[in-house]
């Protein structure tokens, strides 16, 4: 039950979870944005952050030295290539909610049956009744576990991401539209918060009550995040984060009335 307990906990925080292990990581490691060269030692900068960092120098030379242009298409490409993460763990997700429904009437039955009893032979006895109803109705609960595995797949990346922006000073000498990618800039800055806010709410479409209480935090939490970081960072960088939770929001429309 202990397990159980831990799993569930983690399935209902693990996006908050995420978000603040994404915070500590982008704070706790801010002091290092020394220029990223192929003589940068560490694994991290020589498979991610350099790779990255060529990779918007050759775009921006595509568009004539536009930088925001190359991290906009960039964004653009990473979100592509983790929306088929995403979409499986919608498909996923929705195929265990059904599951759970069905079988929810017998689980309240079982656990009414062991209440109160917390001998090791009747917890045992309980979690093989538990089982047997997870094989009867072809239920993997490992794969409610897991639901936050494209948010994992996609640190790496992003953060890889971030610190290639960070570490390319060629980026900080140009403008994009009215800003420049160096400075801080306020307007556009509210503007990312604002459009973080939307994907959150957009995230809580089509959720039952209890789900909605429990995920509305994320309304606030992932726009004050974006807020602190980007207060404390160039334009650079809420353009991408802008950029990227545009995408999200078109994503997340288009799985919640396709992905069945």
């Amino acid at each position: 039950m202990e397990k159980k307990g831990l799993l569930t906990a983690f399935k209902k925080y693990q996006l908050l979870i995420i978000v603040l292990l994404l915070t500590v990581i982008l704070a706790g490691c801010g002091a290092n944005t020394a220029p990223i060269d192929s003589s940068s030692t560490g694994f991290f900068d020589h498979y991610f952050v350099y790779p990255f960092s060529l990779l918007i120098k050759k775009i921006a030379f595509l568009f004539q030295g536009n930088y925001g242009i190359a991290i906009v298409l960039i964004t653009i490409i990473i979100r592509f290539v983790l929306m088929p993460f995403f979409i499986r763990q919608s498909k996923n997700s929705k195929d265990s909610q059904k599951k759970m429904a069905v079988m929810k009437p017998e689980m309240d039955l079982i656990q009414k049956k062991y209440k109160g009893k917390s001998s090791t032979e009747d917890q045992l006895s309980m979690q093989r009744e538990l089982s047997y109803l997870y094989k009867k109705h072809n239920f993997n609960p490992v794969k409610m576990a897991v639901g936050c595995l494209p948010l994992i797949i996609q640190m790496p990346i992003l953060i890889g991401f971030y610190y290639a922006i960070m570490r390319t000073p060629e980026i900080a000498e140009q403008s994009f539209l009215w800003f420049s990618l160096g400075e801080t800039d306020l307007l556009f800055v509210a503007f990312a918060v604002l459009i973080y806010y939307l994907q959150a709410r957009v995230s809580l479409i089509g959720l039952e009550e209890a789900q909605r209480k429990q995920m509305a935090i994320m309304s606030f939490l992932s726009p004050i995040m974006i807020a602190v970081i980007s207060l404390n960072v160039p334009s650079a960088l809420p353009l991408y984060w802008a950029v990227s939770g545009i995408f999200m929001i078109i994503q997340t429309l288009i799985i919640k009335k396709y992905v069945h």
